[in-house]
């Protein structure tokens, strides 16, 4: 039986109710969690405004940041341990559950490092005066996190608000709770003061919606679908409370001509395979040029149809879906598309010892799809990747730009013109160019235009959305 964990102490929910906790390798239930109330999110944010108030605020930057990185190191000695649970709890192959563990402890250990590097500024100004700014922290700060990468988001979102001076409370997703709550024990091991980090599991519309709606709540960081990301803006815009949103995306890979392909496939591939295609980030349009469209997909194929998809702890190249029904949710896309007549290039196999109450789907390359089909529109949130050709430079961007979305874009290409020509023509918080992710590092500032949402996480800039500035002017004299 997990609990909330308030104010350092482990509480079960005021309404008495609980949720199971499924592993999707199986099906099964292994544990149960609190289904949280609005009372509990009200208990929450008192204890991190006492916390904020009485302790947290008179800690020096220098302080924050020595228990940071205390928490860095005590999430590195017990990485196994969060990784067995994330991997049960999300269906995450080993492999993808460690590197998940080993981000978070980089995540803390960066953000320990910037809590006294944020600087604020002197500006020029009248004749006997001085004039400068702060950088302050909200106070408390709301955190939505998503099912598909709990730990590091997590620590992208926390780890900054932290090292900005804010405290924390946190509804993680009742799909994903565990390692969360496990990381939230540790920081009290470690010394971090009651009610710094609280946590409050349960459902969106009721313990999210509480979050986003409380008075007590300074700024709330969410990531997750656009539906729901317009919810949180029009709730959190009756109170003008400020919020950072990473929203999804249907990003694109841009593979020219003259490309290096033997860099290129084994990088798009993961790009549409980790962590079963469930990431906002996934790579999950590939855009060809149509000279090498045929060849391409013929070497995609082949790979596509040596994947193989089990239970998470036999480590293959894909685990489960989370849940059924986001399970069904991929179906009804293939469906649509075999109705539609798009051609299937290729598809993985699910392994026989993957059990038949697993929520498994091998990975599918689809060819020809239309670019206002929505295979090329909507996020799948599978490992289900669509291709289609174009001619050149122009019809690439276009494509490109076609979506409601604009979070990631990959540039395939050995022409230093031309890389930067598209990177600059494409509507994308991130570009990469001849790599995508760039390993994933937690330096690099995270976020989107269009639909897939605005503000920035991770890197140093995460720590200006998790703070306001406040202007001094003195006249001397």
């Amino acid at each position: 039986m997990q609990l909330h964990y308030i104010g350092n102490a482990s509480q079960p929910s005021s309404g008495g109710r609980t949720l199971p906790v499924i592993d999707p390798s199986d099906g099964q239930q292994f544990d149960e969690l609190q289904r949280g109330t609005p009372d509990d999110i009200d208990s929450a944010v008192r204890a991190a405004r006492q916390c904020y108030e009485a302790v947290w605020s008179k800690l020096s930057a220098a302080e924050r940041g020595r228990l940071l990185m205390r928490l860095s190191a005590r999430i590195a000695d017990h990485a196994d341990e969060l990784a067995a649970l994330e991997q049960r709890d999300c269906g995450k192959p080993t492999k993808q559950a460690r590197a998940d563990a080993l981000a978070l402890v980089r995540y803390f250990e960066f953000y320990a490092g910037a809590c006294d590097k944020l600087h604020g500024e002197t500006l020029p100004y009248l004749d006997g005066y001085s004039v400068f700014t702060w950088r302050e922290p909200h106070g408390v700060t709301g955190h939505i996190i998503p099912w598909n990468y709990p730990m590091q988001i997590f620590g992208r979102s926390v780890g900054g608000a932290l090292a900005a001076g804010n405290v924390c409370v946190v509804k993680p997703s009742e799909d994903a709770c565990l390692s969360l709550l496990r990381v939230a024990q540790l920081a009290a091991d470690v010394g971090f003061p009651a009610g710094t980090i609280n946590i409050v599991t349960g459902f969106g519309h009721e313990v999210g919606d509480a979050l986003a709606r409380h008075p007590g709540i300074d700024h709330i960081s969410f990531t997750g679908s656009p539906k729901v990301g317009t919810l949180i803006q029009q709730v959190a815009a009756e109170r003008h409370c400020p919020v950072t949103l990473e929203l999804g995306g249907k990003s694109p890979q841009i593979v020219f001509d003259d490309a290096d392909l033997d860099a290129a496939l084994p990088t798009v591939i993961n790009a549409i395979v980790q962590n079963a295609g469930q990431t906002c980030s996934a790579g999950s349009r590939l855009l060809v040029q149509d000279s090498i469209y045929e060849p391409l997909l013929e070497r995609l194929g082949q790979a596509f149809e040596n994947l193989r998809v089990g239970p998470a702890a036999m480590d293959l190249d894909v685990g489960p879906l989370i849940r059924a029904s986001q399970q069904q949710r991929v179906w009804d896309f293939l469906s649509d598309a075999q109705h539609a007549g798009i051609p299937m290039v290729a598809q993985g196999q699910v392994v026989d010892q993957a059990p038949e109450t697993g929520f498994y789907q091998a990975p599918t390359l689809l060819r020809d799809v239309p670019f206002d089909h929505r295979l090329a529109q909507e996020e799948v949130f599978g490992p289900v990747l669509a291709a289609m050709s174009f001619r050149d430079e122009d019809q690439a961007v276009q494509l490109a730009n076609a979506t409601q979305f604009g979070l990631v874009a990959g540039i395939w290409t050995r022409d230093g013109g031309r890389q930067l020509r598209i990177a600059k023509r494409v509507r994308s918080g991130q570009v990469f160019i001849n790599n995508y992710g760039a390993g994933g590092g937690v330096e690099l500032p995270f976020g989107g235009v269009k639909s897939s949402g605005y503000g920035r996480e991770k890197g140093f800039e995460a720590l200006y959305g998790f703070t306001t500035l406040k202007t001094v002017a003195i006249r001397h004299g």
